[in-house]
């Protein structure tokens, strides 16, 4: 029987990839003779976390405890109420919009007061306590209180 023209180039085909495929192996082989094997593939890292071809130091290592590593979101200690209740001075207040601004005692920051934080008549130069709240727009004072 008579091969047909696409049995032929089939045929050539898989040939031409099997020669493909033994050039491509013996090109592997020449390059592992030349030292480009694994070892002068690997990267290490340096103490300070550049990469490096050269393995670490082990007089470098720093031991770690493993105890002493923390997983997750700190814990924070439970707060004193006392200190978040702090002193200042009403700076400026305009009764007509129902704002304004006290200025801390201890660390001299200005924080917003708006007239529904107030349970009493406030005006300007004023002592005040109150507790700071962060707001949108940055801090405000909450639970504000007249000092007598």
């Amino acid at each position: 029987m008579a091969e047909t023209w696409n049995k032929k180039e089939r045929e050539k085909k898989k040939q031409q990839v099997k020669k493909e495929k033994a050039e491509k192996k013996l090109e592997n082989k020449d390059r592992v003779k030349d030292g480009n094997n694994l070892e002068s593939m690997m990267v290490y890292l340096d103490e300070n976390g550049n990469f490096t071809s050269k393995p670490p130091d082990p007089a470098k290592k720093l031991v770690f405890n493993v105890e002493d590593m923390q997983l997750g979101a700190t814990k924070n200690e439970p707060i004193n109420p006392e200190d978040l209740i702090r002193t200042g001075i009403i700076t400026f207040f305009n009764e007509a919009k129902g704002y304004g601004f006290i200025k801390d005692s201890v660390s001299q920051d200005s924080v917003f007061l708006h007239i529904n934080a107030t349970s009493e008549a406030v005006k300007e130069n004023m002592k005040v306590t109150f507790e700071v709240e962060k707001g949108p727009k940055g801090s405000s004072a909450v639970n504000v209180k007249v000092v007598k």
